[in-house]
């Protein structure tokens, strides 16, 4: 699911949890081990309060540099403009589908 989250966007953990019937740590959990990170794109995946969180292959400072080489965009807090998150469970739950 997560490959299928376009580039130059970003969903929650909470959105990724509720299309598969979880909770967001357990996303968290299962993507922190993600043999593959370029490949299935976890650095797409922040908090709902959209921070980036952490980032396994490097920390926070790359998942950052890979989502604005993508052209996401942060505000002067350092969180995801709301413009490029995906919060639409049903919006990402289709993605799976297709």
């Amino acid at each position: 699911m997560v490959s299928r989250i376009p580039r130059g966007k970003v969903t929650t953990y909470a959105v990724i949890a509720s299309c598969v019937g979880t909770h967001p740590r357990v996303v968290a959990i299962a993507l922190k081990r993600n043999p593959r990170p370029i490949e299935i794109p976890c650095h797409r995946v922040i908090r709902s309060d959209r921070s980036i969180g952490g980032y396994t292959p490097g920390g926070p400072e790359v998942k950052r540099a890979l989502l604005k080489e993508e052209g996401v965009r942060f505000d002067r807090d350092g969180r995801v403009l709301e413009e490029f998150v995906i919060r639409d469970p049903q919006q990402l739950c289709d993605f799976q589908n297709r």
